[in-house]
């Protein structure tokens, strides 16, 4: 069967783009001829196609996936005339509201695809795949059929960077301390403001020496919401303990997965949160704010907390830095969940299985 993975753009190592990276390498074991198609892509080894040309490749029998995490008018119009069967991958879109004040980009284009998500939900898909339950529940809510609905957990990198040798350079300058580390791109949903009162409390009161890693992409429309973060450090004056590490590559992440004590996520909205799984795949501990899609990706497996009080989270990290057994209860959890939720092979699995009625 030849199959289309579609999304308005590829980067390679982001979420939505690993995820499409990974799905193709999994249909193509499976035998499946498989193209990507997208307006813009970044750092990818293989061909990426023109959505325009879609038509003339596809056939009545085969497939389109369309990988959906913000509005693509143009091309949602261009879906619903195919004769192909199609597939709906939901990431889920970020709620515009979290960016008001901070970047108008943001709030038109989160806008926009919020409100195609009905419009999507009843198209006519022959299946949607959701990323979560909780993507799932929003798609339903929208009208897509129940029976026309599952779950799969997002394709990742985690085998690859079990396997990725560590930077020695950053394992030097943040080995012999304890770090907390943040994982995800630098934008308002994201939960930096909580994460920087949570730490600068945990330093107040247990480890003054604690440093924060905050691993994540840059976006040069949100430069201003970087530069308020800056100030909220200095005003907790934490900046010399908040270390900022923008777009590295697998070695130095590789090495900041092994020099972090614990994974601190109070994100206020995800649509799943892989960097959850990387933690779980490299026995990291974590505590986390339970909202979106964040408790159910994490299980058992880590701390989750629906309150938003800082004194919670820093006691959390203070619990797992004095108290090894239970931070080593919550390695081991994550490394179990990992194996029976998220590996490669169950992944494929399931996905070759959720696609068995269009063989």
């Amino acid at each position: 069967m030849k199959i289309a993975l579609l999304a308005p753009s590829l980067t390679a190592h982001d979420a939505v783009g690993t995820d499409v990276l990974e799905m193709a390498a999994a249909l193509r074991r499976a035998g499946h001829d498989v193209r990507l198609y997208a307006d813009h892509s970044q750092g990818l080894a293989e061909s990426v196609h023109a959505p325009a040309g879609l038509e003339r490749w596809l056939g009545p029998r085969d497939l389109v996936i369309y990988h959906y995490s913000i509005g693509w008018p143009r091309i949602e119009a261009q879906l619903a005339q195919l004769s192909c069967r199609r597939v709906l991958r939901y990431h889920n879109i970020t709620p515009a509201e979290f960016f008001q004040g901070w970047s108008r980009d943001h709030v038109r284009s989160c806008a926009a695809g919020r409100a195609s998500l009905a419009t999507l939900a009843t198209l006519g898909f022959d299946l949607a795949l959701s990323c979560s339950r909780y993507n799932a529940d929003e798609l339903v809510q929208a009208g897509l059929p129940p029976e026309r609905s599952r779950v799969l957990a997002p394709f990742h990198r985690c085998e690859a960077l079990l396997d990725q040798p560590a930077d020695t350079v950053l394992l030097d300058r943040y080995g012999g301390r304890h770090n907390v580390l943040m994982l995800g791109r630098v934008a308002p949903n994201k939960g930096h403001a909580a994460l920087f009162d949570a730490f600068a409390c945990y330093r107040r009161h247990y480890a003054a020496d604690a440093r924060l890693l905050v691993v994540g992409k840059h976006d040069r429309r949100l430069a201003r919401y970087s530069r308020h973060l800056r100030e909220q450090c200095a005003a907790l004056n934490i900046s010399d303990n908040v270390h900022f590490l923008d777009n590295i590559d697998d070695a130095r992440l590789k090495a900041c997965w092994l020099v972090a004590d614990t994974l601190l996520m109070l994100s206020e909205h995800e649509g799943f949160c892989v960097p959850l799984v990387e933690a779980m795949a490299l026995g990291v501990p974590v505590v986390a704010r339970d909202r979106g899609a964040i408790g159910e990706t994490l299980g058992r497996a880590g701390l989750a907390w629906q309150e938003s009080d800082p004194r919670l989270y820093a006691a959390s990290l203070d619990r797992l830095a004095r108290d090894a057994a239970a931070a080593e209860v919550l390695r081991l959890a994550g490394r179990e969940r990992y194996r029976n939720e998220f590996a490669p092979d169950l992944l494929a699995a399931r996905l070759d299985d959720a696609l068995a009625a269009f063989a």
